[in-house]
């Protein structure tokens, strides 16, 4: 049974909640019973092995797994309260609530501004004022404003590989999530870029909450606040980071982190 420490797992704490998650490809089982608390504002860290389930877990937090033909979930995932996999949840305005960053940067063939503006407009808002202060907010909150400021027309792939992925943050906040999910958001980046990754993370979690899968275990240790260890599809432990690392409970988990797994 995965280990869990207490003082993360208060619910009016939590963001996001998972319980007894079960996942599915067709007839592989691919995610075993994994419960784990996000908590609100801060950073959580998943962390393990490739083919762990980290990703495919991250992913059924906005039910991107939808998207794959034969999946199928049991258990649930609350989110302020309300199963996301419940009958009458809206997937669009979850989704909406719920951004994802991906492992490598996806700017959409357009320019920089019609990144941004894309989700805003899908969304309902015309107002060419209001979508230029969208521009500008979410380009400044993603760290990338004073870059792209004179080059807003040009188009999105002229940009390096760290500030497309600046830019696929901002066109994430530029619709207001509550929770961003980052899957290995640095993976592609070089260490410069992926420092300026890293701080913008720490600084976007004071606004929103952050859930993060990397592989690279000195990133979590430097920037979560929370970490859970995934080994074939399970949970293995879960807690505050600097305890994870320094005093972990299971001893898999120690192997792991000590670099003697395997």
């Amino acid at each position: 049974m995965v280990s869990i420490q207490n003082d993360v797992s208060n619910g009016s704490r939590n963001a996001i909640e998972v319980d007894k998650l079960d996942l599915w490809y067709g007839d592989h089982q691919a995610l075993f019973e994994v419960s784990m608390p996000v908590e609100k504002n801060s950073i959580t860290a998943l962390i393990g092995p490739s083919g762990c389930g980290k990703s495919t877990l991250l992913r059924c937090m906005n039910r991107m797994n939808d998207l794959i033909g034969g999946c199928r979930v049991e258990g649930s995932i609350n989110f302020h309260g309300e199963n996301i996999y419940g009958p009458s949840v809206d997937i669009i305005s979850l989704r909406k609530r719920i951004g994802m960053i991906f492992q490598k940067p996806n700017p959409f063939p357009m320019t920089v501004r019609d990144n941004i503006t894309y989700g805003p407009k899908i969304h309902g808002i015309t107002d060419r004022k209001e979508l230029n202060e969208i521009v500008e907010r979410s380009l400044q909150q993603a760290a990338l404003w004073d870059e792209v400021a004179s080059r807003l027309d040009k188009p999105a792939f002229s940009l390096s590989g760290g500030q497309q992925q600046r830019l696929c943050i901002a066109r994430t906040l530029s619709v207001s999530p509550e929770v961003i999910l980052m899957d290995e958001p640095t993976s592609a980046l070089d260490p410069i870029a992926t420092s300026k990754i890293e701080d913008l993370a720490g600084e976007l979690s004071e606004i929103y909450t952050v859930v993060i899968v990397t592989h690279n275990m000195q990133q979590a240790s430097r920037i979560s606040e929370n970490t859970g260890f995934m080994y074939m599809g399970k949970l293995i432990e879960f807690g505050k980071t600097e305890k994870l690392f320094s005093n972990p409970h299971e001893e898999l988990t120690e192997r792991y982190i000590t670099g003697r797994f395997g």
